[in-house]
């Protein structure tokens, strides 16, 4: 992200270095100077001296021009049954600080914060009175153990002239299917930002094939088998590479909960939770566990079985992130139902949040940041047709409002994740007019290792390019999305792996496109 008047950021290479060695950056290469005497001691427990607690590592997210959030857990068991992570029944402290070097020379903030039982001994600061635009390190200290640093960067002042702003975005990590080799490739990027589309976790009972089972071995219904899970995912090196690499954005899809559910209504099955009582339970304890477990802000704080994700993040007068909820709000999925005008997928109050800020002042580039496949897609050749329900397919009079307010805002591109595949497409005024206007972009970006090693396609992949004109390329490897965007355009490189079942892969762009300023639709370079 490079801004006219803002500080530049650290040498990549110099960067490199120290992230590719941020677990080791705890105890074993700082030392506790700078910290005050206060948690200076082991921290006491049930069986003696608490150690190694920050086996789930550190994360900031949600980036102002002001300041971020830090995120860290106290775990020294992750894989506890309770979910508490072997953590003791009380509150314990825990020190940070924010510094402008990564030796700690230069601290510009620090504080103590509270981990408390009650929210799984997470840890969420909120930062203020930072340097827009301007890269920082932090740590965090509890007893006698420090963290592994991590790198975080503030956004630019609002409205800001930014010459550059990069980005990566990625979703749907299946533990057991895979390895997050996608993760130690990404952490050696050049980033401002990362986005994460949804999936964090996935809620079965998996074994796998590949020797990462999921824990618990049973999927997840209550608070302690979601925080179990989410510690497990935490536990990944890569995984944790890339969240103290760069701040991270993030919004939930259906596997934080379970498969294809839709506001108050869980997956038709033979579960208990169909009662929509007992669902309620599961929703709740669900959503505290991605709290506890993620870098947000007190404003996105699980209340019970609601929790407000959808916000924008603005970066100088270049971007706009539009990060949308299309799960907690939508009409339950219904093929029959698809054409009905009042159906929604984003809820009332989110829909007139969005359209308003589209419809107001915005950035040079307006990015819908969402879960679920937002074009036309129809699966079947010929005259029939078949469209999946849980997508934007499914609540059509509103995909089509939201796409004619996309397209009186400048420069529109939605970043998708769901799928398990790379996608470009035309987003048309008509789907069903290929000579009809193109009025934004979507990229959809494939998952980082669910259904495993992944293919260049399947079969049914011809059918659906030429029954949907509007679609440009479609891609089953696994990876994520690298995005350049200046003025004058937006590039997004397709990143993929060779292989994810097992570890090392090496990573190659399979596929480059570029969205000109002022040009809906991406071209192939």
């Amino acid at each position: 992200m490079t801004a006219n008047s803002g500080t530049s950021g650290a040498n990549p290479s110099r960067r490199q270095v120290l992230l590719a060695g941020t677990a080791a950056l705890g105890a074993a290469a700082l030392t506790t100077a700078g910290f005050g005497s206060t948690a200076a001691s082991a921290l006491p427990g049930a069986g003696g001296p608490i150690r190694s607690p920050f086996t789930l590592g550190v994360a900031s997210g949600d980036p102002l021009p002001h300041g971020v959030v830090l995120w860290t857990r106290l775990a020294v068991d992750p894989l506890a049954d309770n979910g508490l992570g072997g953590m003791p029944d009380r509150v314990v402290p825990v020190q940070w600080q924010v510094a402008e070097d990564e030796g700690f020379r230069k601290i510009v903030a620090s504080g103590t914060a509270q981990a408390r039982p009650e929210s799984a001994h997470s840890v969420h600061v909120e930062l203020f009175n930072l340097n827009p635009a301007t890269e920082y390190y932090y740590r965090f200290r509890a007893g006698d153990e420090l963290s592994p640093v991590g790198r975080t960067k503030t956004a630019p002042r609002f409205g800001a002239q930014l010459d550059e702003f990069s980005f990566a975005f990625a979703s749907c990590q299946n533990y057991p299917v895979g390895h997050f080799s996608a993760y130690s490739h990404m952490a050696r990027e050049d980033l401002d930002l990362v986005a994460f589309l949804g999936d964090y976790i996935y809620e079965s009972g998996a074994k796998g094939s590949i020797g990462r089972p999921h824990a618990p071995a049973h999927e997840t219904f209550d608070l302690a088998d979601y925080r179990t899970r989410h510690a497990q995912y935490k536990t990944d090196p890569d995984l944790q590479a890339a969240h103290a690499a760069f701040p991270w954005v993030v919004v939930f899809d259906d596997h934080e909960v379970e498969n294809n559910w839709a506001a108050g209504r869980s997956q038709p099955d033979d579960e208990p939770d169909q009662d929509p009582a007992v669902f309620r339970k599961r929703r709740t304890e669900a959503f505290q566990a991605y709290y506890e477990n993620m870098p947000l802000r007190e404003t996105q704080h699980a209340w019970g079985a609601n929790m407000r994700l959808y916000r924008r993040l603005t970066f100088g007068n270049l971007v706009d992130f539009h990060l949308l909820d299309t799960r907690q709000y939508r009409d339950f999925q219904d093929q029959d139902k698809r054409l009905d005008a009042e159906r929604t997928i984003l809820g009332a109050e989110q829909r007139d949040w969005l359209l308003r800020n589209l419809g107001g002042q915005t950035a040079r580039w307006n990015v819908l940041a969402q879960q679920v496949f937002f074009s036309q897609r129809d699966f079947t050749a010929g005259a029939e047709d078949s469209f999946s329900d849980d997508a934007w397919d499914n609540y059509v009079a509103e995909r089509d409002l939201v796409r004619d307010r996309m397209a009186k805002a400048s420069n529109p591109v939605v970043i998708t994740g769901d799928v398990h595949a790379n996608y470009v497409c035309d987003v048309k005024a008509d789907f069903d007019d290929p000579a009809s206007a193109t009025v934004a972009t979507e990229l959809v970006g494939t998952s980082i290792t669910s259904n495993g090693n992944g293919v260049e396609q399947n079969p049914g992949d011809a059918v659906q390019l030429a029954e949907n004109p509007h679609i440009k390329f479609i891609n089953r490897h696994r990876g994520y999305v690298r995005n350049t965007i200046t003025p004058s355009a937006w590039t997004a490189d397709f990143r993929v792996l060779d292989h994810v079942e097992k570890p090392g892969s090496p990573i190659r762009d399979r596929a480059r496109f570029v969205i000109d300023d002022g040009r809906p639709g991406a071209n192939l370079v």
